[in-house]
C-alpha cells in the first residue's frame, strides 16, 4: 500500500510539472524517459543472472 501512495505521489508530482512545460519540451523529456527505460530493459534482459546471486 505504501507503495502505490509513493508512486501516485511521485505521478502526481511530475505530472504537476509537464503540465507547466511547453509541449516540445514535455515530448523531448519523454522520448529520453523512454529510451533509457528502453536500454535498461535490453541490459536486463540480456543478462537476466546477474543480480539474482544476492
Amino acid at each position: 500500500m505504501l507503495l502505490l501512495v509513493a508512486a501516485l505521489l511521485l505521478m502526481g508530482v511530475l505530472l504537476g510539472t509537464a503540465a507547466h512545460l511547453p509541449v516540445p519540451v514535455t515530448l523531448i523529456a519523454a522520448a529520453v524517459i523512454t529510451g533509457w527505460l528502453l536500454v535498461f530493459y535490453l541490459r536486463e534482459r540480456r543478462n537476466p543472472a546477474e543480480g539474482t546471486s544476492r
